[in-house]
C-alpha cells in the first residue's frame, strides 16, 4: 500500500520535531559517537551572537504558535457543534478593521524587528578590517582539503589550523581570508562561528575570537563533489606559549635523517615531488599538501583517518582505500618501497 501525502508529511514533521527536540535538549552535541559539533556548545563571540539569534527567534516564533494554536483550540471548543443544537447556520461576520488592522501591524513590526537584529549581527560577523593584533591566516580550499597559510609567520600548513587563544580581558582575534583554488567550498566550524563561503577568483573573510583551548571541529559546508564529506578540518586552539613553540617548529625544514635516507631519496624519485612540498628539499609542489611537518598533524587525508604508522600504509599503498575518489595516485609500489617512503615521512615532525 502506497503512503498518502498526508502520511508522508506527518512523518517528515515528526522527524523534524525529534531532531530540534534533541538539538535543544542536547545543546553540547556530544553524543557517544560524535564530538561536539553543535552550535549551541558555543566557544567564541561569533557562536554566541548565532545562538542568540537562533534563541531570540525560536522564543518569537513559539509565542505565535502556542497563541495562534491556543486560539483554534478555543474555537473549536467553545463553537462546536452541540447535541441539541440544530443545524441553521450561526451568524456570520465579514470583516473587522481592528482585527486586520492588528495581524498586519503586527507580524511587519515582529519581521522588521528581526530583521534589524540579523543585519547588526550579519555585519559584527563580517568585519571589513583585521584588528591590528589579529592572527591572519589565508585559507585556501581544494578538492577535498584545506591549506592553511600565515603570511607574517611564514608557515604553511595543512587540514589543522593552529591558533592562540587571548586573555580574558583581550581575546585574541583570527582573521581568515577565504579563497577557492577549484570549486565552491564553505569554511564551517561550528563552535567557533558561522559559514562562510570560499569562491573561485574572489577573496571572502571572516573572523572568530576563540575564549577556551581545544579541538574544535568542522568541514566544508557546499558540496563540492565526490569527497565533500571528507574535507574535514580541526582549528586547534592552544595557549600563546603552545602556539609559539608550534610556530617555531612549524618555520624549521625538514629533518634530514641519515638513517631514512633510501625513503628520502625514492620520494623525490617519484612523482610525489611534483604534487608536495617538503622544506628543505627538491620537493616544491603544490598541488598536495605541505608535507614538511605531516607527523606533527592529528589527521591524514583531510581529516578521513588518524594520522598513524597503519593508516598512512595504507594511504601510500592506496589512498582510495581511505579516500574514494581523491586525486592522489596509486603509485603502484611495491611494499618495500612503501615500506620505506613510510619510514621517512613518519621523521618529517
Amino acid at each position: 500500500m502506497r503512503s498518502t501525502s498526508s502520511d508522508v508529511r506527518t512523518r517528515l514533521c515528526g522527524i523534524y520535531f525529534a531532531v530540534l527536540f534533541f538539538t535543544i535538549l542536547c545543546p553540547s552535541g556530544k553524543l557517544a559517537f560524535a564530538e561536539s559539533t553543535s552550535i549551541f556548545d558555543s566557544a567564541s563571540h561569533n557562536s554566541d551572537a548565532i545562538v542568540d539569534v537562533f534563541y531570540l527567534v525560536l522564543a518569537i516564533t513559539g509565542l505565535i504558535f502556542v497563541a495562534v494554536f491556543g486560539a483554534i483550540i478555543g474555537f473549536v471548543w467553545r463553537f462546536r457543534k452541540r447535541k441539541d443544537q440544530n443545524d441553521a447556520e450561526p451568524p456570520q461576520i465579514y470583516g473587522s478593521w481592528p482585527i486586520e488592522i492588528a495581524w498586519t501591524i503586527t507580524p511587519v513590526l515582529i519581521i522588521f524587528v528581526l530583521f534589524l537584529l540579523v543585519i547588526r549581527s550579519v555585519d559584527e560577523q563580517r568585519p571589513s578590517r583585521a584588528p591590528r593584533d589579529a592572527l591572519r591566516v589565508r585559507v585556501v580550499g581544494h578538492q577535498w582539503w584545506w591549506s592553511f597559510e600565515y603570511p607574517a609567520l611564514e608557515i604553511v600548513t595543512a587540514n589543522e589550523l593552529h591558533v592562540p587563544i587571548g586573555e580574558v580581558d583581550h581575546p585574541r582575534s583570527v582573521f581568515l581570508d577565504l579563497e577557492s583554488a577549484d570549486v565552491v567550498h564553505s569554511f564551517w566550524v561550528p563552535r567557533l562561528g558561522g559559514k562562510t563561503d570560499l569562491v573561485p577568483n574572489r577573496i571572502n573573510t571572516m573572523w572568530f575570537n576563540p575564549r577556551q583551548t581545544g579541538v574544535f571541529y568542522g568541514q566544508c559546508a557546499e558540496y563540492c563533489g565526490t569527497q565533500h564529506a571528507k574535507m574535514l578540518l580541526r582549528v586547534i586552539v592552544e595557549s600563546p606559549e603552545d602556539f609559539e613553540a608550534w610556530a617555531e617548529n612549524e618555520r624549521k625544514p625538514a629533518v634530514n635523517d641519515p638513517a631514512v635516507a633510501d625513503g628520502r631519496r625514492l620520494l623525490l624519485k617519484l612523482a610525489c615531488a611534483n604534487c608536495h612540498t617538503i622544506r628543505g628539499t627538491d620537493a616544491r609542489g603544490t598541488a598536495g599538501p605541505d608535507l614538511t611537518h605531516l607527523m606533527s598533524r592529528q589527521t591524514i587525508a583531510a581529516g578521513s583517518a588518524p594520522n598513524d604508522h597503519e593508516h598512512l600504509t595504507r594511504w601510500i599503498q592506496d589512498p582510495r582505500m581511505i579516500k574514494t575518489g581523491c586525486y592522489m595516485p596509486d603509485m603502484k609500489l611495491s611494499s618495500a618501497q612503501i615500506t620505506l617512503i613510510v619510514s621517512y615521512l613518519e621523521t618529517l615532525r
